[in-house]
């Protein structure tokens, strides 16, 4: 299946887009896709970050559907 990995504010910055797409076997969830990006991204697993899948809060075990948007938020402070 194929997902589009959204990257949100410093994440962005880091890694230099706003998006990507991932290619992940049928049966995939958010942990999956997030160990396939670790290999595109190298040092995202030393980030923090919200998971979100369809614009809805996700865990580890959410899973995953062919044209999913998988958002990636980082924390946010300002004042």
């Amino acid at each position: 299946m194929r997902v589009r990995v959204l990257l949100f504010a410093a994440l962005r910055e880091r890694f230099g887009t706003p998006a990507l797409e991932l290619d992940l076997a049928a049966d995939a969830n958010v942990a999956d896709a997030i160990t396939a990006l670790a290999v595109r991204l190298p040092g995202l697993s030393e980030q923090r970050f919200l998971c979100a899948v369809d614009e809805s809060y996700a865990t580890p075990s959410t899973p995953l559907r062919d044209g999913a948007a998988l958002a990636l938020i980082p924390p946010v402070s300002g004042g």
